[in-house]
């Protein structure tokens, strides 16, 4: 039975684990595989709290799964977690294993990996594994973490396509619905390097009710009881909040056109910042969240 406020955390990064695509380029490209950033990871372990505790790397997002998987499998060990798996889920099909619905009901945390996200919904929406994933984190304290695209699979509305040259053009950033495990919330990665501002204004815009989350490299939030966000890492978390929005075109404007909106507003948060999607408060300090 879902809960009005989930027992799990979830802890969303922006980036810059997979090297192995660029969706706006295009591309595939093996540059450079030491993409962990350990003061990042360092969180996610402080958030589990225990080196015995069972993490499953899921690399299902990237081109690029069992370079990315070995490189979190050596990086958590640095950390002293050893206890570390890799769940190597390339299709629906292995989605629907036994095998892997055994593993995630006994570990403590999962991550996802970066690529693509849109692989992260098509594959396992509908799936059992998502149900046992969102029961765990409604109904126990369970971790799931997740960088780039497996930080914007986290909610329930996810951009999956937009180049950020043309993200002030309606129509030019392209929305689906997530993984769902928060909802009211957009999250965007790689916000600063890529200039995604616009990106991510433009999916607020066309759904104000929703929080934008802009995520930075090197960045993150930790979310608990749903709605409490406290910025972490050492770069700046961007949020865009519409609910104040007074004139918007998008829904009156040809595909291509300008969008022009009013009163958007935003707020940048640095780390141990708090903000709380509900309410919609920002809080300057660190704000102690009692589990």
């Amino acid at each position: 039975m879902q809960t009005n406020m989930p027992k799990g955390t979830l802890i969303s990064v922006g980036g810059a684990e997979d090297k192995g695509t660029d969706l706006e380029l295009g591309i595939i490209a093996r540059n450079n595989l030491n993409f962990f950033e350990i003061g990042i990871l360092k969180n996610i372990v402080k958030e589990i709290n225990n080196n015995e505790a069972r993490i499953e790397i899921i690399t299902t997002a990237s081109q690029i799964p069992d370079e990315v998987g070995e490189n979190y499998l050596d990086a958590f060990g640095k950390l002293g977690c050893k206890n570390v798996g890799h769940m190597k889920i390339r299709n629906r099909e292995d989605a629907m294993q036994p095998e892997y619905l055994e593993r995630l009901k006994a570990c403590d945390a999962i991550m996802f990996s970066g690529g693509n996200q849109l692989r992260l919904t098509s594959i396992f929406g509908g799936t059992d594994f998502l149900d046992l994933l969102h029961y765990r984190y409604e109904n126990e304290k369970f971790i799931i973490a997740g960088t780039s695209a497996g930080a914007m699979a986290m909610s329930n509305t996810m951009i999956y396509q937009g180049n950020a040259s043309n993200a002030h053009l309606k129509g030019e950033v392209k929305i689906t619905t997530g993984l769902a495990f928060i909802k009211d919330v957009i999250i965007d990665s790689h916000f600063n390097k890529r200039g995604r501002f616009s990106r991510l204004a433009q999916a607020v815009a066309a759904n104000p009710s929703a929080i934008g989350i802009g995520l930075g490299e090197d960045t993150g939030v930790i979310i608990r009881n749903g709605c409490e966000m406290e910025a972490i890492g050492s770069g700046a978390v961007v949020i865009i909040d519409g609910r104040n929005i007074k004139h918007n075109n998008i829904a009156d404007i040809e595909e291509g056109a300008p969008i022009s909106v009013e009163n958007m507003i935003v707020h940048i948060m640095e780390k141990g910042n708090c903000f709380n999607s509900k309410t919609r408060v920002f809080e300057a300090a660190n704000v102690n969240v009692v589990a």
